[in-house]
């Protein structure tokens, strides 16, 4: 049995422009993004973390390193924890209507149809079967570890319905999901089968001040 701390990445400009960014779009942090990134290193420095492992992109590498400085440990960077291919979408200017479509996608998802797939992009079979690789590479052969997974709102949200089966995912849609949440996992396998369990979602109560004011990274209708 192993712990997965699933830490969304800090703050960076496509927060603020509501842009999808999957690898085209690529931004670092925002000064509030390197101090949420600080604070939520501080809040590990006593969960004998052993390892971290981090998106490809350049807001959760960021993120990753300023929690690695503080726990003097290396970060190990995973294609698997890239955010969704969202295709074509990635690069146009965000609007409403783009929006509302990107979240049709991610709902039909949620509904059982796995199908359902971004022009351009991926569906969800293709995502959930590279994040599980992922998750079991990161914890094969490992007993009794804690492990940091730095990555995006949008993966963890997705998948967390096959990682954890028995949450009732529509019940945890409603809360905010701020940067630098903080979702522990108690993962272990059953019949060879990655099977986790939810032990806290989106916790962000270890930033305070500026690092704590919620910025939706989602456009809406009348925005």
């Amino acid at each position: 049995m192993n712990r997965l701390y699933l830490v969304r990445h800090a703050e960076n400009p496509a927060n603020l422009t509501k842009e999808f960014s999957h690898k085209l779009v690529d931004y670092p942090l925002t000064p509030k993004g390197v101090l949420q990134a600080q604070q939520t290193a501080e809040y590990f420095a006593d969960r004998n973390i052993h390892e971290i492992y981090t998106s490809p992109l350049l807001r959760a590498q960021q993120t990753a390193e300023i929690i690695s400085a503080h726990l003097k440990l290396k970060v190990v960077t995973l294609e698997n924890f890239r955010e969704i291919n969202v295709g074509w979408l990635e690069g146009q200017p965000p609007t409403a209507e783009i929006w509302a479509f990107h979240n049709q996608i991610l709902a039909d998802w949620l509904d059982g149809k796995p199908d359902t797939t971004f022009p351009g992009g991926e569906n969800y079979s293709t995502l959930w079967n590279r994040m599980r690789a992922g998750f079991e590479q990161v914890v094969r052969h490992k007993h009794n570890q804690n492990i940091i997974i730095v990555g995006h709102g949008g993966i963890f949200t997705c998948t967390l319905k096959d990682l954890c089966p028995a949450v009732d995912i529509t019940q945890l849609l409603g809360q905010s999901y701020h940067n630098c949440a903080i979702s522990e996992i108690v993962v272990s396998f059953e019949h060879r089968q990655l099977q986790g369990r939810l032990i806290a979602w989106a916790a962000y109560t270890h930033l305070h001040g500026p690092a704590a004011d919620l910025v939706s990274g989602i456009l809406k209708q009348d925005e």
